[in-house]
């Protein structure tokens, strides 16, 4: 778990394998313009639509955005599961595309209504779905074994570059030419997207097929089964997704907090939102190098990001927030790159594409909770009391993911036999 994604003393991993480089350069497009959608949209409701639900609103907006990874998991899994990787991919990001490119002209003539806002977002939300767990299951078909971790890092840090890039983009565009110019954004990204991954051939696609058809044919379990077989899993699933009800809620109180507390406009929407990613982005890439096992990382990062998360409710200061998410950021992009890496080589290769899938939407199922709750409590309580609430509920969480994922584990006998060195990497706890 120590390799650092840019290799050391070799070419970037981007260079050494360029068919992931062209499908990294997609998934960042997709994600890019999600993301611009969604911050973009939130400041929308916020600072123009006028009314006294804002938090509401944009908490409804948020939820709606998140509730397809969760509904749509068992059938992801099986598109995932029984196509070709390149066409699941492609089809994602080109519907998408289609569907904001379809929004765009009402938008630019200033005709389009909350509701289409809405379901445009719930058609983003499920093209994403299905198109991020497909380009997990599809690493090992585009990079070679030894770069696996290095690729999980590249991936994760999609996410990181796109909440960089979409978030400060969407603020500053709604505020320069409205709704409109996102949307329009959005649709060029989505398109190209799709472009790029039908340009690109999955080198190792076929050896992957030839691998799985070597011995025994194994059994195709249900989503429950995967994880009922890997309990040291699931206890760390389930912490990471009592942990988002308070961490993706920032989602919803950051707008709420440069309109309420620093009374800014959306540059420091973008600002605020540009730390995040940035932080995450680095966290991504230096997680790696985080000496001690994933469960003593991720406890320590929890506690870390309890702390930075309420510091806005104590000290009513840019400056401040700006820092303290900026912390936030990392310490998700390292707990990332550590467990996803962990979950590559734990993880049976025939149960990645339900493992992955059913992975995202336990980890989505409470952002929709998260983002509705935190968005009701916006109207009736202050920012920098919502940032104390975040911070206070999540430090129990980080005793809980040490204490129930770091006495060791028994599942090494379930598990690939090169998943051994991390699984004792992953029981260590001091």
């Amino acid at each position: 778990m120590s390799a650092s994604p840019w290799g050391a003393g070799r070419r970037p991993l981007v260079l050494r394998n360029p068919s992931f480089g062209r499908v990294w350069a997609g998934q960042l497009l997709t994600q890019v313009a999600s993301r611009m959608f969604q911050v973009g949209a939130v400041w929308w409701l916020v600072s123009s639509t006028g009314g006294g639900h804002r938090g509401f609103d944009s908490g409804l907006f948020l939820m709606v955005s998140t509730v397809p990874a969760v509904a749509l998991a068992p059938v992801v899994a099986r598109i995932v599961a029984g196509r070709a990787h390149r066409t699941v991919l492609a089809c994602a990001a080109g519907a998408a595309g289609l569907v904001v490119a379809a929004a765009a002209v009402p938008a630019r003539a200033g005709a389009l209504p909350m509701t289409a806002v809405y379901a445009v977002g719930l058609a983003l939300a499920a093209c994403q779905a299905v198109f991020d767990p497909c380009l997990t299951t599809s690493v090992p078909e585009l990079v070679r074994d030894a770069d696996i971790e290095a690729a999980t890092g590249f991936e994760l840090s999609t996410q990181s570059v796109a909440g960089l890039g979409g978030g400060l983009l969407g603020p500053l565009v709604v505020d320069s030419g409205g709704l409109a110019g996102v949307v329009a954004g959005c649709a060029a990204a989505y398109l190209l997207a799709a472009l790029l991954i039908v340009s690109v051939r999955f080198p190792r696609a076929a050896a992957t097929v030839r691998d799985s058809a070597h011995g025994p044919v194994a059994e195709r379990r249900t989503l429950r089964r995967i994880l009922a077989r890997l309990p040291f899993i699931r206890r760390v699933l389930l912490c990471f997704a009592a942990a988002n009800v308070f961490t993706t809620a920032v989602y919803v109180v950051m707008p709420l907090y440069t309109r309420g507390v620093l009374g800014a406009t959306g540059s420091t929407v973008a600002l605020l939102e540009a730390a995040l990613g940035a932080g995450t982005l680095v966290g991504s890439f230096t997680g790696a190098r985080v000496p001690g096992g994933p469960v003593a990382v991720g406890s320590v990062c929890l506690a870390v990001t309890a702390a930075a998360l309420a510091l806005p409710g104590l000290v009513a200061d840019r400056s401040a927030a700006l820092g303290a998410l900026l912390v936030v950021g990392w310490c998700v992009g390292a707990i990332g790159v550590r467990f996803v890496a962990l979950f590559q080589r734990m993880v049976p290769a025939v149960d990645k594409p339900g493992f992955f899938a059913v992975m995202q939407a336990l980890l989505g199922a409470t952002f929709p909770l998260s983002s509705l709750a935190f968005g009701a409590l916006g109207d009736h309580l202050t920012a920098r009391t919502l940032c104390l609430v975040q911070g206070a509920g999540l430090a129990p969480v980080a005793l809980a993911l040490w204490w129930l994922c770091g006495r060791g584990n028994t599942e090494g006998t379930q598990t690939p036999a090169d998943a051994v060195p991390a699984l004792a990497t992953a029981g260590e706890t001091s």
